[in-house]
């Protein structure tokens, strides 16, 4: 049978990226916020010195939104005078320096395993699933509870714990797609001409994988980032004098009705930034994926109404 492209999904492959980046205001927002923070993340603590450690104990609890004592103070100061929005850039690096490589340790870990299982399939399938329901039998926040307080908690062993834990979310996802392309026909034809196993996964399965592991690490970003900022807040993840958006939260809480800005402000980053993750999550799953790709063509509200 010959499928017929639509004019709309031929024009969706030839446009680029860039283009179907801007036909998506969401999407752009999304990805100027990410940008934003990555930047911050990155030349922010570089740029401000020691100014997020710095006290001033004449300068406690300063209200926000006033540039008497300079634009480090534009979002208030803590409980020693220091500046929020200083502490607030500093511990982006500290918390996307936990999510960041967490993530990709289980994406890495987790993609190969699934689909070297998912290709191969017998009873190496069968133990590499088993494995992965024992791991997901555990919620990842009770066991990085349960492992930083038996061990000391440090940004390393969160990363490692979390790391773990989220390996069996790619896993699965990447046996589902590679054992339902193992038995395609460019498999099977790539397979007679005599090229090895990891050859085909590398050239035939990963590309059709990718899409689905792209937008799955996306949003376990989100959580990865959720799961060390409520780590944090317990008192068993970063611990002072590092700095992260949740421990912000957890020194702010005792002072909330006194000082909101302390603990408001760093929340508020968690939620921006996750929602924006999430957004080009579902921005990107579209883009890459080419039977979908001629959706982003058409208004975000029309979307739902077309059937795949």
């Amino acid at each position: 049978m010959t499928l017929v492209e639509t004019p709309a999904a031929i024009a969706a492959r030839r446009t680029s990226w860039w283009r179907l980046l801007l036909r998506d205001k969401f999407a752009c927002v999304a990805v100027v916020i990410l940008l934003l923070v990555a930047v911050s993340a990155v030349v922010g603590p570089v740029l401000l010195g020691d100014l997020a450690v710095k006290q001033n104990l004449r300068a406690v609890n300063r209200p926000p939104f006033s540039l008497d004592d300079g634009w480090a103070f534009a979002l208030g100061s803590d409980s020693l005078g220091r500046s929020v929005l200083a502490r607030l850039v500093v511990a982006s690096r500290t918390t996307l320096s936990v999510a960041i490589p967490a993530v990709l340790i289980s994406l890495v870990v987790g993609s190969i395993w699934g689909m070297w299982a998912g290709y191969h399939r017998g009873r190496r399938e069968s133990v590499s699933m088993r494995i992965a329901d024992v791991i997901l039998s555990f919620p990842s926040l009770l066991l990085a509870v349960v492992v930083l307080y038996v061990f000391s908690p440090s940004a390393l062993n969160i990363i490692l714990v979390l790391a773990i834990a989220r390996i069996p979310i790619y896993l699965r996802a990447a046996r589902a797609e590679s054992a339902e392309l193992q038995s395609r026909l460019f498999v099977d034809a790539a397979r007679t001409f005599g090229a090895k196993s990891w050859a085909i996964i590398a050239r035939h399965v990963a590309p059709t994988v990718l899409p689905t592991l792209f937008t799955v690490a996306t949003l376990d970003f989100c959580f990865v980032m959720l799961t060390e900022s409520s780590l944090s807040f317990l008192g068993i993840g970063i611990q002072p004098p590092d700095m992260s958006w949740g421990l912000m939260v957890a020194q702010g809480r005792q002072v909330l009705q006194s000082a909101w800005w302390i603990a408001v402000f760093p929340g508020l980053a968690i939620v921006v930034t996750t929602v924006s993750a999430t957004v080009l999550a579902s921005w990107a799953r579209l883009a890459m994926d080419p039977g979908q790709r001629w959706r982003l063509t058409l208004p975000r509200s029309r979307r739902k109404e077309v059937k795949p």
